[in-house]
Order: C-alpha cells, then sequence, then structure tokens
C-alpha cells in the first residue's frame, strides 16, 4: 500500500468515527510550500513526506501557533501525548536538531542520537520525542531524549500509517481502555 492509501484509511477512520477532529484538519500543503521549506532546510525531503505533505499539511492556523513551545500540532492526534507535524513545526524541530556535522553527538557517527538526514514528522510539544523519516531509505525511526534513537522501526511513512489506521480501528471497535471516539472526537483517558 503507498503512503497515500494508508493516509486516506487513517482520514477515512477519522472522517467516520471523529468527524469534529476530522474537520478540524487543514488542507494540503502546495508544492511551492514544500519546495521553500527545503530550500531552507537545505535537504530534500522523501518522497513518501511530500506525498503525505500533498494530502494534509498539519499546521495549525496561524493564530493558534504558540512561540513559546518547541512544536505546535492537532492535540491528541495520533495519540494522546503527541501529534503530527506540518511544514512549520518540522522546519522548526529540524533546526533544532540539525548539526553542522550532520550528527549528534558528532564523536558518535554510527550511533547518533540525530542526523541530519532524519526529518520529523511526528513530535510532542516539547520535541524531546517523536518519529522521523529518513530522508535516504523512507525508513521510519523515533526519538526520545534520553534513550538511544531507534531506526527502522517501520519500513516505510505507509507501513506506519497502517499502524495508526490498526489502532484507530481497534478505538472504534471498543478494545481500547485509554481511548475512545465521544461526540465525534477522539478522546484519551
Amino acid at each position: 500500500m503507498s503512503v497515500a492509501e494508508s493516509w486516506s484509511r487513517v482520514m477515512s477512520l477519522l472522517r467516520e468515527h471523529a468527524p469534529a477532529d476530522h474537520a478540524d484538519l487543514p488542507g494540503p500543503a502546495t508544492e511551492q510550500m514544500i519546495a521553500a521549506a527545503e530550500e531552507r532546510m537545505r535537504i530534500s525531503l522523501h518522497g513518501d513526506l511530500r506525498t503525505w505533505l500533498l494530502q494534509n499539511n498539519l499546521d495549525l492556523p496561524e493564530e493558534d501557533f504558540d512561540d513559546e513551545v518547541q512544536c505546535c500540532g492537532f492535540a491528541g492526534f495520533p495519540d494522546e501525548g503527541s501529534f503530527f507535524l506540518g511544514i512549520r513545526a518540522m522546519e522548526r524541530l529540524y533546526a533544532n536538531r540539525s548539526t553542522s556535522c550532520g550528527f549528534d553527538p558528532p564523536d558518535q557517527p554510527d550511533y547518533p542520537f540525530w542526523r541530519n538526514e532524519w526529518i520529523p514528522f511526528l513530535s510532542d510539544q516539547d520535541g524531546w520525542s517523536g518519529k522521523f523519516i529518513d530522508v535516504r531509505d523512507g525508513r521510519v525511526g523515533s526519538w526520545f531524549v534520553g534513550d538511544p534513537t531507534v531506526t527502522g522501526e517501520y519500513e516505510s511513512m505507509a507501513q506506519y500509517f497502517d499502524s495508526v489506521a490498526a489502532t484507530l480501528t481497534r478505538i472504534a471497535g471498543g478494545s481500547s481502555r485509554v481511548s475512545r471516539f465521544s461526540e465525534g472526537r477522539l478522546v484519551w483517558s
């Protein structure tokens, strides 16, 4: 399944079970927005990330953006503690993580905490944990400050979005103890 198909499945589940949350999400990014972000970040985004952004750029509206926090997004989706990033939030977190030598820490090129080839697409509010896509091969990994970074957690963004769709399906079926759909929203207990 392609990233576009996997993301469409997530959006269909959200539209069906949490229509209020679905209605809050903004429209797609434009090619110009993506090209400008690539120029500012000095890196080409992976094709899956581009495809996803062209379906939904999940940046908050300008008036809801909070300069006091590292990352802003739509709270509670895809889970309670993190949210998908739009282009503006990706750039901000990427700028905070990237280094002049290409990886951090500089003395551990084989086991870095961060590499400049990793583009974050999901994060907590503080930027302490989240998921990234490796622009070299499209694999999805995760980081958590203070723990080893996990690379290749998912083979692709499509595989990751399939896992999000599976979670939403479990929630819709009532088999989640920590979340449910209520009054058109995804609610976490």
